[in-house]
């Protein structure tokens, strides 16, 4: 050890700053890195000191090395034995330490140059006993140089907190020792050290040191660079937190976890222990679950014996706050039914995939059977008072997936399980057999089923090369479809070679005429091994064997198994001149379509090489909803186009999937180049709502905007938020806007209110009513029922209600209906028929209950022939009003939080409360009690829907679409 106490120049002779406590166990090549981060720091006065667990690669000669090299400034130590673990280094790292504040440093990672002067700084000002930066996680492996900060939602701004209760996140989620300064009389007054002899030291030194600081400061300052390796070489150790195939590992965890537990208990904080329950389910355990399907049945007893303990010390209500997969998982671990709780994981792992044929029970969906009629597993001994009921109403609670909505799923819109159940090899052929998962019996017994099996070689964004196979047998097993295959990989398996190195599987699945894909999930550890030999394209000298692996989502794939000659030839290749001018060419290349494919270039083709081509004559571009439907005013516009004969040619834009957009057009996907330069050479734009608002409309293109309703809340330019922005900010606003040669209005309130609000100049407004309305006006005369109603299923005997409110932002694109569906449906079930429409960017899920009652018809993107299929209308802020008014009939107007949409969000143009044409109610009861009789509100609203229909729609006399289609378009007709 240096003792050498002078100073190198510039820096006073004393008590240091910080004192940096430097970490080493056989990490000889990265030590000197770490120490120069600490050296190189802003704040110049900084100790370092090293400590080693007894290393045996010359660690400790390095760090006496840089002692000697840097006296005064770095001082190194050994310990006599190695301890295994971080925590006694640690510890007598803080018993040298000489400086008024530590911070702790591996020897693998680095501080951020001004990580001592900012949490120095931030400890004097605020007299904080802990300091906590932002740590980074650098992937230096990673071809881009990836990083992702740390929790940074906890590092948002300075913050002081009195105590850490302030902020239960901190504790719950940064348990990092390595990224915090602290003030060392603190660490020596309360007698904090690391535990030693056990891993996850971290936790509980965190959780002892944030509950004991009488002030903590977090800065959002960049503090701690965590350098982690994706990809780790066969001769690096892996480091402890990642040794999860060691049973004591887990163990090690746990302990932990029950002494933080206890710390808090001792304190009095159970509402910290809650959030950290919250934590450990959606986390901490899932860490280890995902690894039991690769581990044998002595491991996952042991593992399910060592978590049952600790599980029953969760606070119940904390599985209400976690995703149902998790709380499930959790619950069948503690049940110890592996049966439900290996399918369960596989969702964990692969969150779209339904592993249980679920069950359905009392109008529920629960993922199993088991554990709902019967005791729940309560320990004898048990004294909380809970009863056998009581234990089934929790798992009940828990195995709940209705909200998920699996029962609302066709087949091809299911990723189903499928468990390989056999593998064999023999004379090239691989002979396999699996059982696939048939959720609450959608595949019923009597359908007709095929299969293929499908090798595709592994390549990102493409399946470039597939090879198909046969499934020779399908058979029908109630809950699961049992298959079985052969495939003849040598003789039909024809790799590139080294191009495709892995090759994956999935079985396509038909039933009567519907396909859904599915994956094969290694069922049991071990169950795929062998070698089979294949005839690759580039000769056998490259590679000629191939043998099966299981992904780290479980799936099995096959893996080319090269010639080590090649593979030596291949490495000397790569990391040679020729690989590193090939990874060169790679990267320019790579970064290159970056460039050509990125939203500016795009912009740039558009205005700089579309937009000088001539315009083609009769070109018409038609979009509704940004791309997402084919609906609305657009597609009324189109039809009647088409009704008429006209000859012209239809570009329609999509976003996601291209179904149900019209076979007679040219389909493109929205932003892709051929949707740009259809709208540069475009005679007509037709559209309900903006085309990208970066792209200039060429003189010689005619915008037809049809928009999408009337306004009852405020738009445009007069809702706050846009009177907030900036002058340049609103220009640019203004030049989307005045993109329009043409604005569709239906009312003089749309003048008063859209018109305005956008700021459009008279000559744009074109007063023929939307084209959308035209089949409404023509609905009031009609005495037929729609033939949707058959298509629905309804009954002739019923009457339809349509639920259509406004758009909700909830944090989530799941609505949450809000009245009690299931007393609706009981209550009116036998007289109405209910149809929920969620807004496009929202979806709901209703309970298998009211099935028949209740109908979710949502995916329905044109929402006229619903309007004219309802004998009644319930909704609360949604424009749909206006349009529905030309029917009618009775509407209802579900306002429950009527005082918070009005006056907390961006107002409204009018009070529906005085102009509303039918009951506008507050309370479920009251909706109940104004349902009773439709023909009752018929006649008591009557007069005021003719007024709301005169004010909001009165150039809606329906033909609105020939109008548009005779002033704009009618030179196109055929001669």
């Amino acid at each position: 050890m240096n003792m050498d106490l002078r100073q190198p120049p510039g820096v006073s002779v004393g008590v240091p700053d910080i004192s940096v406590v430097v970490i080493v166990y056989n990490d000889a090549s990265r030590l000197p890195t770490a120490v120069r981060s600490v050296l190189e720091q802003t704040l110049r006065n900084v100790e370092v000191v090293i400590v080693d667990d007894r290393s045996t690669d010359g660690s400790y000669e390095v760090a006496e090395r840089l002692a000697a090299e840097h006296p005064g400034r770095v001082r190194a130590f050994r310990l006599p034995e190695n301890s295994g673990g971080c925590g006694a280094p640690r510890n007598h790292g803080i018993a040298q330490a000489r400086g008024t504040y530590v911070v702790f440093l591996d020897s693998d990672d680095v501080l951020e140059r001004n990580a001592c002067r900012n949490m120095l700084e931030a400890a004097e000002t605020t007299g904080a006993d802990l300091v906590s930066g932002l740590c980074v996680r650098v992937h230096v492996d990673s071809r881009g140089g990836k990083e992702v900060k740390w929790y940074p939602w906890l590092y948002p701004r300075t913050r002081t907190l009195e105590s850490v209760s302030e902020l239960p996140d901190l504790l719950v989620f940064d348990t990092l020792s390595t990224n915090k300064c602290y003030r060392r009389e603190f660490l020596l007054e309360r007698g904090l050290q690391f535990p030693v002899g056990i891993h996850y030291e971290d936790l509980l030194f965190s959780a002892q040191a944030y509950v004991a600081a009488r002030r903590i400061t977090l800065i959002p300052n960049r503090v701690y660079d965590w350098n982690v390796v994706e990809k780790p070489t066969l001769s690096a150790a892996k480091s402890i937190s990642n040794r999860r195939h060691e049973i004591a590992n887990f163990a090690h965890r746990m302990e932990i976890h029950r002494r933080v537990d206890q710390l808090l208990a001792e304190q009095g904080l159970l509402a910290l222990k809650f959030h950290k329950d919250v934590k450990f389910l959606k986390h901490d355990l899932v860490l280890h679950l995902r690894d039991l399907p690769f581990r044998d049945a002595s491991y996952r007893q042991e593992f399910a014996s060592i978590a049952r303990d600790y599980l029953d010390s969760i606070d119940r209500a904390a599985f209400d706050e976690v995703e149902p997969i998790h709380a499930i998982c959790a619950y069948l671990l503690r049940e110890s039914d592996w049966d439900n709780l290996l399918p369960a994981v596989d969702t964990l792992t692969n969150r779209d995939k339904i592993s249980s044929p679920l069950v359905e029970r009392d109008g529920r969906i629960y993922w199993c059977a088991e554990h709902l009629d019967g005791h729940d597993g309560e320990s004898e001994g048990d004294s909380d008072g809970e009863g056998e009921g009581e234990g089934d109403g929790f798992a009940r609670q828990v195995l709940d997936v209705t909200e998920l909505g699996y029962h609302t799923k066709p087949v091809e819109k299911m990723f189903l399980r499928n468990a390989l159940t056999d593998y064999a090899e023999s004379a090239g052929t691989v002979r396999l057999a699996g059982r696939i998962t048939n959720p609450l019996g959608v595949i019923p017994p009597g359908a007709r089923l095929t299969g293929e099996l499908e090798f595709s070689a592994r390549r990102k964004g493409v399946r470039f090369q597939t090879f198909r196979f046969p499934v020779a047998t399908l058979r029908h097993e109630g809950e699961t479809i049992a298959w079985e295959a052969s495939a003849d990989l040598t003789k039909g398996l024809r790799p590139l070679g080294i191009v495709d190195a892995v090759w994956d599987v999935r079985l396509h699945l038909g039933v009567d005429g519907a396909r859904t894909t599915t994956r094969l999930t290694a069922s049991e550890p071990g169950i795929a091994a062998g070698r089979l030999p294949v005839r690759p394209r580039l000769t056998r000298l490259v590679a000629d064997r191939i043998e099966p692996e299981i992904s780290s989502r479980g799936h099995l794939c096959f893996r080319l198994v090269s010639r080590e000659k090649v593979d030596a030839f291949v490495a000397r290749g790569v990391h040679g001149a020729p690989g590193r001018l090939a990874k060169s060419g790679y990267r320019k290349a790579k970064s290159l379509r970056k460039r050509l494919t990125s939203g500016d270039t795009k912009i740039r083709l558009y205005h700089e090489a579309f937009s000088r081509l001539p315009v083609k004559k009769g070109l018409v571009v038609f979009e509704s909803h940004l791309g997402r439907q084919y609906s609305d005013s657009p597609r009324a516009i189109y039809e009647e186009m088409r009704r008429q004969g006209l000859e012209f040619e239809a570009v329609w834009s999509y976003t996601g999937s291209p179904t149900g957009f019209p076979s007679d057009a040219t389909l493109v996907r929205r932003w892709s180049l051929p949707y740009l330069k259809a709208l540069a050479q475009a005679e007509f734009w037709v559209d309900n709502q903006s085309y990208p608002l970066k792209l200039t409309k060429r003189p010689e293109t005619t915008y037809i905007q049809t928009w999408h309703g009337s306004a009852l809340k405020r738009m445009g330019f007069d809702e706050p938020e846009w009177k907030l922005k900036s002058r340049r900010q609103q220009q640019a606003q203004q030049r989307t806007l005045d993109r329009f040669d043409r604005f569709l209005i239906r009312s003089e309130h749309d003048v008063r209110t859209l018109a305005r609000a956008f700021r459009l100049k008279e000559k744009t407004l074109l007063r023929v009513g939307y084209p959308r309305n035209d089949a409404l006006v023509r609905a009031r005369q009609a005495s037929e029922r729609p033939p949707l109603a058959a298509e629905l299923g309804i009954p002739e005997n019923k009457k339809v209600l349509l639920y259509a409110p406004t758009f909700r932002h909830q944090g989530q694109r799941r609505f949450e209906l809000p009245f009690d569906v299931e007393r609706f449906a009981d209550t009116f079930g036998d007289r109405y028929v209910l149809l929920v429409r969620s807004h496009y960017l929202n979806h709901v899920v209703l309970p298998p209950s009211v099935r028949g009652r209740v109908i979710d018809v949502s995916a329905h993107h044109d929402v006229t022939p619903l309007l004219t299929l309802a004998d009644g209308l319930i909704t609360d802020y949604s424009s749909v009003m206006f349009d529905y008014a030309l029917l009618d009939r009775p509407m209802f107007f579900f306002a429950y939080d009527y005082e918070e949409y009005v006056y907390e969000g961006r107002g409204t143009y009018f009070d529906l409360l005085e102009r509303a044409p039918g009951p506008v109610v507050r309370r479920e009861d009251e909706l109940h009690a104004v349902l009773g009789s439709l023909e009752e509100q018929a006649v008591k609203y009557a007069v005021a829907r003719e007024r709301f229909t005169a004010d909001f729609g009165e150039y809606d006399k329906g033909n609105a679409a020939q109008g548009v289609v005779d002033q704009f378009f009618s030179q196109w007709r055929r001669a």
